[in-house]
């Protein structure tokens, strides 16, 4: 029988939509090399505001597990090394041959006068050390001579007593040298000027020197001899007071003592810049004899 009225058909109702994941699915991780990404996988995605949330994808291994970065003072390798090594080298050897250069410019500036003294000075200072070691060895022959060796020996012994007396100023000395006067005119005259020019006697084979002051102080100079600038212009030499003008006596050769003194900015040019005055005389006999009085040992004792 069938019922009056519309027809009412029922229906299944749709069945529940399952939400989505809150993360991402991890993919399996696999050994097989990772297949090649298209060109419409890698422009970026613009995610669709009318559809539906797409997950984000997760970070492949191999960005995850990237080494990290080498410094790169360990990728030094020994070639490398090596090509530091020569350039450190090179450096060091332009910089000495640099101040070779300006070291031998000096000479290359200097007067044709000045060239002539400094060969001359060597050419003597070379005679002399020839002469000392001809000395020195006809001294050792005479001495291992066997008979004569003991009167050698002893003539030698009185030879280098007699020297170092010289030199330590305990005995007095004679023999051609050079007078020199430095007058301050009123002008003082620094110690400086007076160490200046003994050094520059010594290095001109001045032997022996005194130096008198105008006061009639007397000094003996040898290698422990000190200069002291005092009050009113005078100097201090030795622990004694010496005033102007000074008188130097020193035995050596005259001709090149008195080259040494006169060299461009040398002792005579300072003296005279000063307001001073150098006077400088050649005696083929000079006599220096103040003498100092030797210093008494404490603790040493001859052997024999």
């Amino acid at each position: 029988m069938e019922a009056d009225g519309p027809t009412v058909r029922l229906t299944a109702p749709p069945p529940p939509a399952v939400p989505a994941a809150a993360g991402p699915v991890p993919e399996p991780v696999t050994s097989e090399p990772a297949a090649a990404v298209p060109e419409e996988a890698s422009r970026p995605h613009v995610p669709d505001p009318d559809g539906p949330a797409e997950p984000v994808p997760a970070a492949s291994p191999e960005t995850v597990s990237e080494a990290p970065a080498v410094a790169p003072w360990r990728r030094l390798s020994s070639a490398g090394a090596l090509i530091w090594v020569l350039l450190a080298l090179f450096g060091f050897t332009l910089v000495v041959q640099l101040r070779s250069n300006d070291a031998d410019s000096g000479l290359a500036s200097a007067r044709q006068e000045d060239l002539v003294r400094i060969l001359s000075d060597l050419e003597a200072r070379d005679q002399r050390l020839q002469q000392e070691i001809s000395g020195l060895e006809e001294s050792q022959r005479q001495l291992t001579s066997g008979v004569a060796g003991r009167q050698a020996a002893l003539a030698e012994a009185e030879k280098r007593a007699g020297e170092l007396g010289l030199l330590s100023g305990t005995l007095p000395a004679h023999g051609p040298g050079l007078k020199i006067v430095i007058d301050p005119k009123g002008q003082p005259i620094k110690a400086s000027a007076i160490l200046n020019a003994v050094q520059e006697l010594r290095g001109a084979q001045g032997e022996v020197m005194e130096l008198v002051g105008g006061n009639g102080v007397t000094v003996r100079i040898v290698a422990s001899s000190y200069f002291v600038d005092a009050a009113g212009g005078e100097i201090i030499v030795d622990g004694k007071q010496l005033s102007g003008p000074y008188t130097l006596w020193v035995i050596g050769v005259p001709s090149t003592m008195q080259t040494a003194l006169q060299i461009p900015g040398g002792v005579v040019e300072s003296v005279h810049q000063a307001g001073g005055n150098v006077t400088m005389e050649q005696r083929a006999a000079v006599d220096v004899t103040a003498v100092r009085q030797p210093a008494s040992l404490q603790y040493a004792r001859p052997v024999s």
